[in-house]
């Protein structure tokens, strides 16, 4: 005999409990079903791991510039297995809470695999469960190449929050040119190690704005980053030494090699949940397909986050979660997920903002009735160091009024400053309204508000 809910989840990632906690609060018995541990990609081995790195590799910034503003400062080195403990803390703290935070909701935790035997009902280490609604939200999963010898010898992203605890691998090797090779890259760049990303041909960050690219990469290479864009891995082969070598096609291999890192891209977790059972449509890459509601195609069951395709990021699936739950229970059945104008933060250094349409994408859509503002400089701290890492701000606006369509930054807190803005262009800003708004001084945000 099945247990019956009017919500489950499939994944407690962002999505997943976003969407049954919301549905909980209006008196909806809930479950969500999670095989790993709670908070899925984001907080275990993505977002929040990855930031508390980020900062580790900005205070490793931070110490060379203070000698440039007078401080004599004498260091022992970085303490990385400290380093990786405190950050594990920190994220079990965080499952500890999303046990509590559920239980108070009322939401009832399901451990193991789900799969669907037909549209309502899910099996799970053999039991059996239905629900009048059942949401999709099972994340992604890293790509590994299952054409390359000796691939498994690499890291995923997972991997490297999981694995590399004890020691910090000092000669690293990042596969990939999307923003989670760029960010791993340049952080363990800032911890010091000797560290080549190599691109083998694909393009680099897809859809960003290309002053973002073209600044990037100057700052990746005056920072000593080893960029190799067109060289073909042929095999990966394990030394004596527990190390790796890195055969290449033309022969010009990498050795000595403590940690590769493929971030070739990602793939939705879709195929191991029985959807070969139901009536959901998924298309070639595994991803399913939606309405403007997230419904599949069948009328119980949806589908957001990773694996919509859209707009894979945290905050979009938590959204999308939170207004599905208002949709089927909290009364407001026009609440839907908007997909445009989302900002979004990489965390590399210095940092990105990008919010809104990429000049490009923009001349496509609107021609001749594109404006560019555009400015770029060194941050007053920068002024002081002898690293002097640019900021580059452009703001895209279309039309007589100057509707502001896409605003694109890079440099220092350029990450914090963007939430804001992204709030005025999502109101429909103009230029004018941002000439408007009187600058604050001194800092580089007063820039997008003085903009010539």
């Amino acid at each position: 005999m099945s247990k019956h809910y009017d919500l489950i989840a499939i994944g407690a990632g962002s999505g997943g409990l976003s969407v049954a906690e919301r549905a909980a609060k209006y008196g909806a018995k809930c479950a969500v079903i999670e095989a790993n541990e709670l908070g899925g990609t984001c907080v275990n081995v993505g977002c929040v791991p990855k930031k508390v790195m980020w900062y580790g590799a900005s205070l490793a910034h931070a110490l060379k510039d203070a000698e440039d503003y007078g401080f004599n400062l004498k260091t022992d080195g970085l303490n990385w297995e400290k380093l990786v403990m405190k950050r594990d803390n920190f994220i079990g703290g965080i499952n500890d809470w999303y046990h509590d935070y559920l239980a108070e909701s009322g939401v009832d935790i399901i451990e193991g695999h789900a799969n669907f035997t037909d549209d309502k009902t899910l099996h799970v280490d053999g039991e059996s469960y239905t629900a009048d609604h059942i949401v999709i939200a099972t994340g992604g999963r890293p790509i590994v190449p299952e054409d390359i010898e000796g691939a498994e010898l690499g890291y995923t992203s997972d991997g490297f929050f999981n694995d590399i605890d004890e020691e910090q691998p000092q000669k690293v090797v990042v596969v990939g040119g999307g923003y989670i090779a760029l960010e791993l890259a340049m952080m363990m760049q800032g911890f010091g190690s000797d560290v080549t990303i190599m691109h083998q041909g694909w393009p680099v960050l897809i859809g960003f704005d290309a002053m973002i690219k073209k600044n990037l990469r100057q700052e990746m290479q005056s920072s000593g980053l080893i960029i190799n864009d067109d060289d073909i891995i042929s095999k990966i082969e394990q030394q004596n030494d527990g190390k790796v070598t890195i055969h290449i096609q033309d022969g010009n291999n990498i050795t000595d090699v403590d940690a590769l890192i493929w971030a070739i891209g990602r793939k939705p977790n879709t195929d191991t949940i029985g959807l070969e059972n139901t009536a959901v449509k998924v298309t070639k890459t595994g991803m399913i397909v939606v309405d403007e509601k997230e419904k599949t195609t069948v009328d119980t069951i949806y589908a957001i986050g990773d694996i919509i395709g859209k707009a894979p990021l945290t905050p979009v699936a938590i959204a999308a979660g939170r207004r599905l739950g208002d949709r089927l229970y909290g009364g407001m059945p026009t609440r839907l997920m908007s997909y445009d104008s989302i900002a979004t933060v990489m965390f590399t250094h210095p940092p990105i903002g990008t919010v809104g349409l990429s000049e490009e994408v923009a001349r496509e859509q609107y021609g001749d009735a594109v404006k560019i503002y555009k400015t770029e400089f060194v941050p007053m701290y920068h002024q002081m160091t002898r690293h002097k890492p640019k900021t580059a701000m452009k703001l895209i606006v279309t039309g007589k009024e100057e509707k502001i369509v896409g605003c694109h930054m890079i440099g220092l807190g350029v990450d914090e400053m963007l939430q804001g803005f992204a709030v005025a262009i999502r109101m429909g800003a103009t230029k004018q309204d941002f000439d408007d708004t009187i600058a604050i001084h001194p800092v580089s945000a007063e820039e997008l508000v003085t903009m010539k």
